[in-house]
């Protein structure tokens, strides 16, 4: 008998052709994390269960299986979808492209899909796009073990970004160092997730995108190629790190 749960809160990340007529899903779940399930059918005329498989839904699901890869059994919304367009979808796609990209599968993190759902808010509704994406940045570095110690630093110094993704005080800029250097009292207000001042803005997007980058690899982010290939030539640089 195969093992089942049911009523399992989630959002689907990414969903993918599998086999000849089902699709393969990757979603974050608030009790066990990432979790990849097969959609039996979820490609043939009339799916029920392909209407509910969307990003930006909340859901309840339910799956089976004692392997790593599961089988969904039920998906039902339980809120209407978030309505995202232009920027704030491609926003989304970056934290749903994040969140699959650098989660282990099955490990719970409760306290970082509550900021999930408030980046989403922010994201249909909310006056602070950027911001909401740096504090959520800055929750799924430090829930997966790789945001840096920015607790006790003197707000006159300046701090060096090392490649291990750690801070260092410094004297001065190191030749050719320099987007890696930042100012003590920006990484204070960074700490505090307070991005009023555009200098802290400008220092807390070049921060995560380090700290992000050294995760990924050599392995670009899809959603920032979308990003620049539908950014208007003048337009300000994307809020996506």
């Amino acid at each position: 008998m195969e093992y089942r749960l049911d009523g399992q809160a989630a959002y689907v990340l990414h969903a993918r052709p599998y086999r000849d007529t089902s699709l393969l899903t990757d979603c974050f779940s608030l009790e066990h994390g990432k979790i990849s399930l097969v959609v039996r059918g979820a490609r043939r005329p009339g799916s029920k269960l392909r209407a509910s498989i969307q990003p930006f839904v909340p859901l309840q699901l339910s799956w089976q299986g004692r392997q790593e890869l599961k089988t969904l059994c039920l998906a039902e919304p339980v809120a209407p979808p978030l309505f995202l367009q232009g920027r704030a979808l491609l926003c989304g796609l970056y934290v749903n492209e994040l969140l699959q990209r650098l989660l282990q599968p099955l490990d719970p993190h409760p306290r970082l899909y509550v900021y999930y759902q408030y980046v989403l808010n922010e994201l249909v509704g909310g006056d602070d796009i950027e911001g909401a994406l740096r504090t959520f940045e800055r929750q799924l570095l430090s829930e997966t073990g790789y945001a840096p110690d920015l607790q006790g630093l003197n707000a006159s110094a300046l701090y060096l970004l090392d490649q291990e993704g750690g801070l260092s005080p410094v004297s001065r800029v190191p030749e050719g160092a320099a987007p890696r250097c930042f100012h003590g009292w920006q990484l204070q207000a960074v700490a505090q997730d307070d991005y009023r001042d555009p200098q802290v803005r400008r220092a807390a997007k070049r921060l995560m995108r380090l700290l992000i980058d050294r995760l990924l690899g050599d392995r670009a982010l899809r959603s920032r190629d979308l990003f620049q290939r539908t950014r208007p030539s003048k337009s300000p640089a994307p809020d996506v790190s």
